[in-house]
């Protein structure tokens, strides 16, 4: 049932990985071969007892400028949307006395 329908099982070609060529490098025969060592790795050097982040003082500003623009900028969303429902809900209230009042006066008149 989840077993996939295209390429058909039996028709699927096994994935073969192609044998890379040999580094050979080109060499003039008369010339004597020389041996070569392997430089060694850098080692790591501690970085002893400092933070992982350092911040500067302007860094600092920035931070705390994105923080507060951040915060400003949720706080206009959220104010929008609750004055959205505010006036949604003062238009179907206002909505609810104009058909109140015309049923009110059918009722009267006839």
């Amino acid at each position: 049932m989840l077993t996939p329908k295209i390429p058909p099982p039996d028709t699927a070609q096994p994935f073969t990985t192609p044998t890379p060529a040999p580094l050979v490098p080109a060499t003039d025969a008369t010339a004597p071969l020389q041996p070569t060592t392997p430089t060694p790795a850098p080692v790591p050097v501690p970085a002893g007892k400092r933070s992982a982040v350092q911040l500067t003082p302007g860094g600092v500003v920035a931070v705390a400028a994105g923080g507060t623009a951040a915060v400003l900028i949720v706080g206009a969303v959220l104010v929008s949307m609750l004055l959205a429902v505010a006036i949604t809900a003062a238009s179907v209230a206002v909505c609810a006395l104009v058909v109140r009042s015309i049923l009110t006066n059918q009722h009267t008149q006839h």
